[in-house]
């Protein structure tokens, strides 16, 4: 990649017109909330679902019979954080009857952003196998995700699984959660000193390019505190999304910046929380 300079648009749109000063408030609630999750009963840590130290998942099981799995994919633009953020979020989908996981994946600079997505897909079959193990049968998944967790559960919804010997496709639903999904814009950020994108690569790792045949019924949701460049992903992503046939909704959370929005899915109904239980109420309980 050669040197771009930044664009001060593009770096308010998606670093600096982001950040909120009480994030390091919600983020240490956040984890509070992940701590007290890893003490609960049943709760599983650091579950390898291949070669790379990072590829690791957590499972909190479903409040009574498993109906599905959700894999919920962290934040952190594809180069920080990791799975143990994602706890928090864990009891909201095991509620509804979904054992929870959340999941580790490799991160920039020392994976590229294709490589991280694909790094991503090899836990799909550990999940399909874990729900073997603990059900007797495979269970169907639903790909969840918040930021950069958000474009690979979108990423995953959209792989030809039957191309990979997963047939049918395992990929019941997708929550998306603040996502970005084209790519493009981040060229001239800050954020590509470790993303190292071009323009080719960029678009390459950009779903909203790529919608076909393969997807499903999904969720985009957004905070409606967050910058116009984050909504447009969401309202893009979904418009493409519907536009190849697959069932999507487009929910703004109101007030809700980057960070509080997953504050307002952890809230027992509220509005996030009652569409994420309505989209997964919908989905039948075994896979095909």
């Amino acid at each position: 990649m050669t040197d771009v300079a930044i664009d001060p648009v593009q770096e308010e749109a998606f670093v600096t017109g982001q950040r909120r000063a009480h994030w390091p408030d919600i983020l240490a609630r956040l984890e509070a909330a992940g701590a007290a999750v890893a003490a609960s009963p049943g709760f599983t840590a650091d579950v390898a679902y291949g070669p790379h130290p990072r590829q690791r998942y957590d499972l909190l099981p479903a409040r009574g019979a498993a109906r599905g799995i959700v894999a919920y994919f962290h934040p952190g633009y594809w180069q920080m954080r990791d799975r143990t953020i994602g706890r928090c979020v864990l009891p909201v989908f095991a509620a509804l009857g979904f054992d929870a996981v959340t999941v580790g994946y490799p991160l920039a600079p020392e994976a590229s952003v294709g490589e991280i997505t694909e790094a991503a897909r090899a836990v799909v079959p550990a999940l399909l196998a874990e729900a073997r193990r603990r059900h007797g049968r495979a269970l169907p998944l639903v790909a969840a995700g918040h930021s950069a967790g958000a474009h690979l559960a979108v990423e995953l919804a959209a792989t030809d699984w039957a191309g990979r010997g997963l047939a049918p496709s395992p990929i019941a639903a997708v929550v998306a959660l603040s996502g970005v999904y084209d790519l493009e814009p981040l060229i001239a950020t800050t954020l590509n000193a470790a993303l190292r994108l071009d323009e080719a690569s960029a678009r390459a790792a950009s779903p909203i390019h790529r919608v076909g045949a393969l997807g499903g019924p999904t969720l985009f949701a957004v905070g409606a505190a967050e910058t116009a460049a984050f909504r447009d992903q969401n309202t893009r992503m979904c418009d493409a999304w519907r536009a190849a046939g697959h069932a999507a909704t487009t929910f703004e959370s109101d007030g809700d910046d980057h960070f509080s929005l997953i504050e307002r899915l952890m809230t027992p109904r509220s509005p996030l929380a009652d569409a994420v239980g309505d989209l997964l109420g919908g989905l039948p309980a075994t896979l095909g």
